[in-house]
């Protein structure tokens, strides 16, 4: 059986992916063709959706952006078998945009299927949780306090220090809170990492929980975000069925529910005081500080409230240990970032690399300079 792979992510849906998976599945069927689609997250090439990967022995074979008329030919040039077409893009992970790339916290999106918990595992996922259950939650805290991991927000309020903090609030319920209302214009890392590898966000958030001793985990995600909910929900039924959340976690006797909640669409609940009103059922308005949330948090308990990719990269640090992840970056900007480009650029998308790149090399370099071929005269960052 031939595995080809097309995204569902909500960009690549909006460019025509749905339409381009039921012209393969239909047109196959009626060709008597042995395939199988699995529908992964993207790459982050938002200028070659839809793509499609199809799996050959010399790797993952690239073909975009296809759109449904193009299918018939594709197939007809030996698309199942990686075969050269005019869309042929070859090798998706020797492209130059893809491998200069240091992904660490995107390592399997577009890679794995999202919510298969087989693939998960098989891809080094649940790795840095099974380590953490072998671990004090002072050692926990101190190896992300090494990583010198900085919230990913917007704040870079230093990761280690906040989970410490928490660590030593004495307390009967503390919680962890996952600030998924990504609101800011032209932002969408935290959408393609719910939506292309939602595993990577319950296990970074089940290890907050063991650090600092929290029994219960929120998701707050934006209204606007039906398909990151779905895939999310999906993967947390998942993890619940097989013993990954909920008591007893893998044996350990450790406890983490998790759950994931929507919000309203108010833009001030992106600010984390706010957010934790609205989870509790109250209208999104500021706290005044202090107390800080990591002291008096939700329900009035001691609650870590961390953005979805500064949770998103806790597995590969405690997998990997904290030295590994700072060693990439610089000064005390560590580990990696993943970049978004939006707007009048040649190749939109996403990008995880290493902090250190000067703007103009992330624009030119990576984005391909501007889609209109006119110097580029401002960016708002």
């Amino acid at each position: 059986m031939t595995r080809l792979f097309i995204s569902r992510d909500s960009t690549a849906l909006s460019l025509g992916a749905e339409q381009v998976a039921k012209a393969i599945q239909e047109q196959t069927s009626q060709q008597g063709l042995d395939v199988q689609i699995v529908r992964n997250g993207s790459r982050g090439l938002f200028w070659l959706e839809p793509l499609i990967e199809v799996e050959t022995p010399a790797g993952r074979i690239a073909y975009g952006p296809v759109q449904p008329e193009s299918v018939a030919s594709l197939l007809e040039c030996g698309l199942l078998e990686g075969k050269s077409h005019p869309l042929c893009l070859g090798n998706i992970e020797e492209l130059p945009y893809f491998k200069s790339q240091n992904r660490l916290t995107f390592a399997r999106v577009g890679l794995t299927d999202p919510v298969n918990l087989n693939d998960y595992l098989a891809h080094d996922g649940y790795r840095g949780l099974k380590n953490a259950l072998n671990m004090s939650q002072t050692d926990i805290v101190k190896q992300v306090t090494d990583s010198g991991l900085r919230g990913r927000g917007g704040a870079a309020f230093p990761t280690g220090i906040k989970w410490n903090t928490v660590l030593n609030a004495p307390a009967e319920q503390k919680y962890i809170v996952c600030n998924a209302d990504e609101g800011d214009s032209g932002t969408f890392s935290d959408r393609m990492i719910m939506e292309g590898d939602p595993f990577v966000l319950i296990e970074g958030m089940t290890i907050a929980g063991l650090a600092v001793g929290a029994t219960q985990g929120y998701i707050y995600l934006r209204i606007e975000y039906p398909h990151a909910k779905v895939a999310l929900n999906q993967a947390i039924a998942a993890a619940y069925q097989n013993g990954y959340l909920g008591e007893n976690i893998q044996g350990s006797g450790k406890t983490f529910h998790l759950e994931v909640r929507s919000g309203a669409g108010a833009y001030i609940c992106g600010e984390e005081t706010s957010l934790l009103e609205s989870l509790e059922g109250k209208r999104g308005l500021v706290r005044f500080k202090p107390p800080l949330p990591a002291i008096v948090g939700l329900f009035g308990k001691p609650t870590i409230v961390n953005n979805v990719i500064s949770l998103a990269s806790i597995p590969v640090i405690l997998d990997k240990g904290g030295e590994y992840y700072r060693d990439y970056g610089m000064g005390r900007s560590r580990g990696t970032l993943p970049l978004q480009l939006a707007g009048n650029i040649k190749h939109p998308g996403l990008f995880e690399v290493a902090f250190g790149m000067t703007l103009r090399e992330l624009l030119y370099d990576y984005g391909g300079g501007s889609a209109s071929g006119r110097p580029i005269r401002a960016v708002q960052v």
